[in-house]
């Protein structure tokens, strides 16, 4: 199967993303210092050292009493340990005080434990006697009920790792050990640029045969999630004039350009000149073995790095863009996991019916369907048809 410009066999997505991905710039993105409230989804560029142990001090987990460990031991119902009341401690104060033997203090959740102090019993194993003395109903090991201090992160060591994808409790980490700045990669910035004299703002009332723009907004969500800036550049009507400004425009502030829009015969011709004309290498490939998203062009020129350009209609094939953005983004910040946030690998049972037809009319094209799974669930159905024995893998949304 040629692709649209009849030079060649049809790209798989593999292939075009690769030939796109070369386009990059071996140099990095750019740094910044951020607060920590702004870095939400971005990639460290150098690691994160905690300067103090968290918790700084042991503390407790329960409501309860502070105690030596070894004077509980043996304690029960009927043989319960007597301790005498040494004092209380309160939430955000220092004790003023070591626990003597044969003594016990009372503690809130989060406490500190004073000095000499090894556990805490839980409330509800111990009763009062009188008002100077408990006996504990049940034993203590050491260390029960206590959160020791360093136990969530030791002072020097590496609380969040050089391309990372900051994550809530990443931030929460920082806020921890007093880090309320960190160094990250800034968001490449992708521009998107709606196209078709079919093409109306969203807010628009519709004349028959016009369409509302849905591409620039789904893109923008899927680039953002992807953990990139998009930069909605709005909608132009098929003209070359028009298109080559804003992407010659766009090349100053972003660092890919997509397109959505047309790439039917006349049309995607204009799109590829476009591409060719800006400068080298321009276009890369133009035709994909995906359906939808076989007119697909992708290219680079001049100063600009990866431009592609998506043919409209079904959302189905945009979902596959946002792989361009994390590629980008893994491969200038070292990014470790791959994963987008929130995404899952399950596997769906297939439910659609196996292509009839032979291989050499698919020529090995890729269909991406969307289906819904048994527990409805909505999900991307990826099926691959050789033939009449075609399989397919269900993947979630």
């Amino acid at each position: 199967m040629k692709d649209m410009l009849g030079r060649r066999d049809l790209l798989q997505a593999g292939e075009a993303l690769s030939l796109i991905l070369k386009l990059l710039p071996g140099k990095a993105l750019r740094e910044a210092f951020l607060p920590i409230e702004d870095v939400l989804g971005m990639v460290t560029c150098r690691a994160v050292i905690s300067p103090e142990d968290l918790p700084s001090f042991a503390r407790s987990t329960v409501d309860g009493y502070a105690v030596r460990a070894g004077e509980t031991f043996g304690a029960s119902d009927t043989t319960p340990a007597y301790l005498t009341l040494s004092g209380e401690i309160f939430m955000g104060e220092k004790p003023e005080f070591s626990l003597e033997r044969g003594t016990g203090c009372k503690i809130p959740t989060g406490g500190m434990l004073p000095p000499q102090a090894d556990s805490v019993v839980m409330f509800e194993h111990v009763q009062t006697v009188g008002e100077k003395m408990i006996e504990v109903l049940r034993a203590a090991g050491p260390g029960e009920n206590v959160i020791q201090a360093g136990e969530d992160v030791k002072k020097s060591a590496t609380i969040i790792p050089e391309g990372h994808r900051m994550r809530p409790q990443d931030i929460g980490a920082c806020a921890g050990t007093g880090i309320t700045s960190v160094s990250v990669y800034e968001r490449p910035r992708v521009s998107v640029i709606s196209t078709g004299d079919e093409i109306m703002p969203a807010g628009s009332s519709l004349e028959p045969g016009q369409v509302r723009d849905i591409n620039s907004y789904l893109l923008s969500g899927m680039i953002t999630e992807a953990g990139c800036l998009p930069l909605k550049k709005g909608i132009l009507r098929d003209d070359y004039d028009s298109i080559r400004t804003e992407m010659e425009r766009s090349m100053a502030d972003s660092d890919v350009i997509l397109l959505t829009g047309g790439t039917s015969v006349g049309i995607k011709d204009m799109i590829a000149r476009i591409i060719d004309d800006i400068g080298n290498p321009g276009v890369v490939f133009h035709g994909v073995s995906l359906k939808p998203g076989k007119p697909m062009i992708g290219g680079g020129g001049g100063q600009l790095q990866p431009r592609a350009r998506p043919p409209s209609g079904s959302a189905a094939h945009l979902l596959r863009r946002a792989r361009l953005c994390r590629g980008h983004h893994r491969r200038h910040t070292s990014l470790r996991s791959a994963r987008t946030p929130g995404g899952r690998g399950r596997l769906f049972r297939c439910v659609c019916a196996a292509s009839s037809q032979s291989p050499e009319r698919t020529g090995g094209k890729i269909d991406w369907l969307r289906g819904i799974s048994g527990k409805g669930q909505a999900f991307e159905e990826r099926g691959f048809s050789p033939g009449a024995g075609g399989t397919c893998q269900g993947v979630p949304r």
